[in-house]
């Protein structure tokens, strides 16, 4: 990953042409604008189209000024050098943060018909089971999706490095739901630490506590080798994590902070300070989902964010690298986070279009084959419902209230056509759907 080359020193040119840059300012509206709707760094900036008798320097220091000059509020905490961290929000988050409230938030899909009963749940479950192998990649975790989610739906036990990482995680968003009423405390964190790093460590010792001296020195890394980021020493940990499980709890304070911006900055906070030997990433973005739920934003069961992020993972770093080289200013990942937010309820949305059109197309393909009996559609549309679901000869007929001999003919009728497999432990035999189900009836 190419680390992003500093910007000019806009301060420097602010105090050779201070005039000159505030007209500017006015005169290059249009510029700063497109610049702030995507909240670009120097990198970006400096090749767009600019006016006649402009250098990208002065621009770039116009478009400072102008950032500068925005309600910009400052954090409660400040990286090495002392440099306190801020932000303000453009207007592109405001449209952002006002479509989260309208659909994000309450109690949402309640009546959608793509999200009912069991459904739904096989949704969130679904969705919980993405989250946390894609969270787990993003920290190293090599393995597949497809192995990795035959182990967490069959359930059986880890079988590596890797595949323990993901079970923690999973481990980890199920029990979320646990600690909502709570505040966040320094033991609620080493709670949700706990649980991700479970037998994931070099020393046991590091689970579910912050990071010591003896620790050694701590380096985040790309996958060249280069130093990312260089998190604060441990003498500073027990201070910070305070100060941040204060401004989480902080709901009612005369200054108002938009919940979603709360919780990213929560993520980009945990993070940055890398209070643990090892996990930080997957606790930052478990705490982030624990505040959004804490929030009563329902939408976020069902959405995958670390998925999205994984997809943008250079973007996903550069944001925190864009934040610590122009002056602490957090705006550069708010804006990366809101995005990646927006791209997860786009899929959501493009999924229930589709099982919306796929039940629609199963129920009228399964009325006309006159080769299924009603209790084999019954079955069908009910793997359809349930992808997981086991069906057994003796469940069979205990729902329909057949014979033995029908239950079979049933079963093994469906599995020659193609649409059950069939499985055999010792003298038993089970059914589940085959995995294109959906597009064997369509």
């Amino acid at each position: 990953m190419k680390i992003p080359e500093k910007a000019p020193n806009w301060s420097e040119m602010y105090k050779k042409k201070q005039g000159e840059l505030i007209e500017t300012t006015r005169t290059h509206a249009q510029l700063i604008a497109k610049a702030n709707a995507e909240y670009i760094y120097w990198d970006k900036f400096k090749y767009l189209s600019l006016p006649q008798n402009t250098t990208p320097e002065e621009a770039w220091a116009a478009l400072k000024l102008s950032r500068i000059l925005r309600e910009v509020k400052f954090l409660p905490f400040q990286d090495e050098g002392g440099e306190i961290f801020s932000y303000w929000i453009p207007d592109s988050a405001q449209r952002a943060l006002h479509f989260l409230d309208q659909n994000a938030a309450g109690q949402i899909l309640v009546d959608e018909p793509a999200l009912q009963s069991e459904e739904r749940q096989r949704y969130i479950l679904k969705s919980i089971m993405e989250e946390a192998i894609t969270s787990s990649q993003l920290e190293g975790a090599a393995t597949t999706r497809v192995v990795a989610k035959e182990m967490l739906r069959s359930g059986r036990k880890p079988r590596d490095h890797a595949e323990r990482m993901i079970y923690n995680n999973y481990i980890t968003i199920t029990k979320i739901r646990d600690h909502l009423d709570e505040d966040l405390t320094p033991e609620l964190l080493l709670t949700f630490h706990r649980f991700i790093s479970q037998n994931t460590l070099e020393s046991p010792a590091q689970e579910g506590r912050f990071r010591l001296e003896e620790d050694g020195d701590i380096r985040v890394y790309d996958e060249k080798g280069q130093v990312l980021h260089t998190p604060p020493t441990p003498a500073k940990i027990n201070k910070s994590i305070e100060r941040l499980c204060d401004f989480a709890n902080q709901e009612d304070s005369e200054e108002f902070i938009h919940p979603v911006i709360r919780g990213i900055l929560l993520h980009f906070w945990l993070a940055y300070l890398h209070p643990f030997a090892d996990g930080n990433g997957r606790t930052a973005r478990a705490v982030f989902y624990w505040y959004m739920l804490k929030r009563k934003y329902w939408l976020f069961e069902f959405l995958s964010i670390s998925r999205v992020i994984r997809k943008a993972a250079v973007q996903y770093y550069r944001s925190f690298l864009y934040t610590e080289i122009d002056g602490g200013d957090v705006t550069y990942f708010i804006m990366f986070h809101l995005r990646a937010i927006r791209l997860a309820i786009d899929e959501l949305k493009i999924y229930l279009t589709r099982r919306q059109k796929e039940s629609r197309d199963a129920i009228q393909f399964l009325k006309k084959q006159p080769y299924l009996n009603h209790r084999q559609r019954s079955l069908v549309i009910s793997a359809l419902d349930r992808p997981d679901r086991i069906f057994s000869f003796k469940t069979h007929m205990a729902i329909h209230g057949v014979v033995y001999q029908t239950a079979r003919a049933d079963l093994i009728g469906l599995h020659e056509l193609g649409l059950l497999e069939m499985h055999k432990s010792g003298r038993q035999f089970s059914f589940t759907a085959v995995p294109d189900l959906n597009e064997k009836l369509t």
